[in-house]
């Protein structure tokens, strides 16, 4: 039996399965062993649905991942993202667009303790949406805004995406936090910019605010010293050494609850209601992973990454033309899967091609990352558009697409950048390291 037809037949029933709208997860793992017993027999797929499941969730170095979900929603529930959301609008709420510019560095701030986009886009449609509505921001370009900047939660350390591409190419996860610092600063940068040019373009369009006196904002800016505080404790201590990725996301949500505990921000109903969320998010996260290790196995007795891998390498078109085949390829992705599904099933291929051709595995990181936050807004899926549109149902699926198309296009220009200047990624990297 021929095993690149088979490989390629699994690719078409995985794809056929999550357009009938069956989970990834499942899609995957259902094919994987599927396309295992073909190759292996019974008995050894049986095996490998048994044993998966098991290592994968059982595995430290994933621990990482529900401790910051943890974090995040135990963050969630004090009522930091308000928090930030006012002290920014005391800042730049008298600016022209002054909403947005808070509402974007809301969810940069919110994004550094949290480390998921989809939670970032989800807390910031509930604080800040309906804000920019009774000011008059056009509910389109509004929750297109969020949609984008919620982006910034996957890019900003601590982040879930960067974890697992550490933990399945081998490469320092502190690292890989390091080298995202600048990139998601730079994206909060660009999207100042825009909303700059925008308000210059179409004044009405950009409200200006109420302004506030200095004893006012000083006084908002005080009482952020618990996203300060946090920030400090968990990457502080991550890149000073003091203990683990792993450790630190624990320090996180220990400290997030302690801080809520202090402040009395949590009950034992909001804390319940943490746990269940971040619950709820770990196992979805858990199930996907388990379904591409099974998918990734059946790839492996196919050797078609291998194979794979051979032809990245040989095609004449240099280094950067394949790198621009594989981001085009993730932005195709991006329009049908979601980021964690486009990590896992795309990095054990494409990694060892660009490692090949000479790239960084910290920067190529960074590269796949930005790529994939561009997914998370395109159409035709667009989950955080879609995250939205399920909290703000009054606005059309196409007015948040259109408000979103903007920072989609200062997204590209960013990915480009990063491509095109390796040492914006890597400097600060190489000057923990």
């Amino acid at each position: 039996m021929d095993r690149d037809l088979v490989a390629l037949g699994g690719f078409v029933l995985m794809f056929v399965l999550m357009v009938l709208r069956i989970p990834v997860g499942i899609a995957m793992g259902v094919v994987g062993v599927l396309g295992f017993g073909v190759l292996s027999g019974v008995g050894p797929a049986l095996n490998l649905l048994a044993n998966v499941p098991l290592s994968v969730v059982t595995d430290y170095n994933l621990s990482v991942i529900p401790m910051f979900i943890l974090m995040g929603a135990f963050a969630s529930s004090s009522g930091m993202s308000q928090e930030l959301f006012h002290s920014g609008g005391m800042w730049f709420g008298h600016r022209r667009g002054g909403l947005a510019y808070t509402s974007i560095a809301a969810c940069g701030g919110f994004a550094a303790i949290n480390g998921s986009s989809v939670a970032t886009a989800a807390t910031m449609t509930q604080v800040a949406l309906p804000e920019m509505r009774k000011a008059g921001y056009a509910p389109g370009f509004a929750a297109g805004l969020i949609a984008a900047g919620g982006t910034l939660g996957i890019m900003i350390p601590p982040s879930v995406i960067f974890v697992l591409y550490g933990i399945m190419t081998d490469t320092d996860i502190t690292q890989l936090f390091a080298a995202g610092v600048v990139p998601g600063l730079l994206g909060v940068l660009f999207y100042f910019l825009l909303v700059q040019y925008l308000g210059w373009r179409s004044p009405a369009s950009m409200p200006v605010g109420e302004r506030h006196g200095w004893g006012e904002r000083v006084g908002t800016s005080v009482g952020l010293w618990p996203v300060i505080l946090l920030f400090v404790l968990v990457l502080g201590g991550i890149y000073a050494g003091y203990f683990t990725v792993q450790e630190g996301a624990g320090v996180g949500a220990m400290g997030t609850l302690a801080i809520g505990l202090a402040r009395r921000r949590l009950g034992w109903r909001t804390i319940r209601q943490s746990l269940i969320d971040s619950q709820r998010i770990s196992s979805s996260i858990m199930f996907i992973v388990v379904g591409a290790f099974l998918f990734g196995y059946f790839l492996t007795v196919t050797q078609f990454t291998q194979n794979a891998v051979k032809f990245l390498v040989n095609p004449p078109i240099g280094a950067y033309g394949v790198l621009a085949v594989v981001l085009i390829g993730y932005f195709l992705l991006g329009a049908v899967m979601d980021e964690l599904a486009m990590i896992l099933l795309t990095v054990p291929i494409v990694f060892p091609a660009m490692i090949e051709l000479g790239f960084d595995p910290v920067w190529f990181g960074v590269i796949t990352v930005m790529a994939v936050t561009f997914g998370m807004i395109c159409p035709p899926v667009g989950i955080n558009v879609f995250v939205i549109n399920s909290i703000a149902r009054d606005i059309p699926l196409g007015k948040v697409y259109s408000g979103v198309m903007p920072f989609a296009a200062v997204d590209v220009a960013r990915l480009a950048i990063l491509c095109a200047f390796p040492v914006l990624s890597l400097w600060l990297p190489h000057l923990i390291a």
